[in-house]
């Protein structure tokens, strides 16, 4: 009971300090899960600036439509955290039911909240935080993808190997099917779904009208996420248990075109303006930064098992102290 007491201390005391002098520069988030933690980075120097505390498990991040806020979920903590996306100070928490994995649709309309704990799925009106529908769907909703309209969103169902279709018109879900052992990772893509097999070491591509599997391609060991680069050519998979943690896809024809030696469980990527890519190593504790163009990796030490990561070029970094 002390750590979480601990937490809440800091965090008050984070929301009652002024704020320190800033300069311009990029910044980089990320969550470290098993840390109760956020790790701030510069993102030219790559050096940790400082660590946030949170309450218990921070895992994925969101920013809201009008792009005021960046929202941290804290899982095991039951709350979103607020921070303001330019100097990540901390604004408020959100009480909230399990916040794993998250997001705004498209149009802005819903908030959609995936309790990987609890099997169930959040639909939430924005603004207002209110909820609008909860579907219990087992087991494990992990991660999740909207198609372009705001009219569906797709989540896979990890403890069941599932992806569910829900129809974000009615508020109803279209239909459960199977598309290999253990998904994870799920993106929409020249008007289809794709999915990260965890245990299949795959990513099949699922019909969205009526979640017929189509294609698969296998990636390597522990498929976990998706990403798509910023010029859409490409399609990043993180691979968790895979010497090659990262591999990239053609996005128009998803044939395999580099894999990159990445080890330490790759998870989740942040494109940089530089074009390299800072990744999330869950067994490693670290950041690595990928140049695609030559395979060179740098790695940073961060918290434990860090997950989520967010990067802002125009960030505000705090201004160090000179020392007396």
């Amino acid at each position: 009971m002390a750590r979480p007491f601990l937490s809440l201390v800091s965090l008050a005391v984070l929301l009652l300090a002024p704020p320190l002098p800033a300069r311009a520069g990029g910044a980089v988030l990320v969550m470290n899960s098993r840390e109760a933690s956020l790790s701030l980075v510069d993102l030219a120097s790559h050096r940790e600036l400082r660590r946030i505390p949170v309450l218990r498990e921070p895992h994925h991040w969101a920013l809201t439509p009008d792009g005021r806020d960046l929202l941290v979920g804290d899982s095991a903590g039951n709350e979103l955290i607020v921070l303001d996306p330019a100097s990540f100070e901390v604004r408020r928490q959100l009480p909230i039911s399990d916040p794993y994995q998250f997001g705004f649709s498209p149009d802005g309309r819903f908030l959609v909240v995936n309790s990987v704990n609890r099997a169930r799925v959040d639909v939430y009106e924005p603004g207002t935080y209110r909820l609008l529908k909860r579907f219990a769907l087992r087991s494990m909703p992990s991660h999740l993808a909207w198609s372009p309209d705001s009219a569906a969103v797709y989540v896979s169902l990890q403890g069941t190997d599932k992806l569910a279709a829900i129809d974000l018109r009615t508020l109803e879900v279209r239909w459960i099917t199977d598309v290999g052992r253990t998904p994870a990772g799920v993106l929409w893509l020249n008007g289809r779904v794709l999915v990260a097999n965890m245990g299949t070491a795959d990513v099949v591509v699922v019909n969205p009208a009526d979640g017929r599997v189509e294609r698969s391609i296998h990636t390597g060991k522990g498929a976990h996420q998706l990403f798509l680069s910023p010029d859409r050519k490409l399609v990043y998979v993180c691979n968790r248990l895979d010497t090659y943690g990262v591999l990239a896809l053609d996005a128009a024809t998803l044939d395999v075109v580099r894999r990159y030696k990445v080890p330490g469980a790759a998870d989740d990527i942040g494109f940089a303006p530089d074009g390299k890519l800072w990744i999330t190593l869950r067994i490693a504790n670290k950041v690595a930064v990928l140049d695609p163009a030559t395979g060179a990796v740098e790695d940073i030490e961060v918290g434990r098992s860090p997950h989520g990561i967010f990067v802002n070029p125009r960030a505000e970094l705090p201004t160090p102290v000179a020392s007396r």
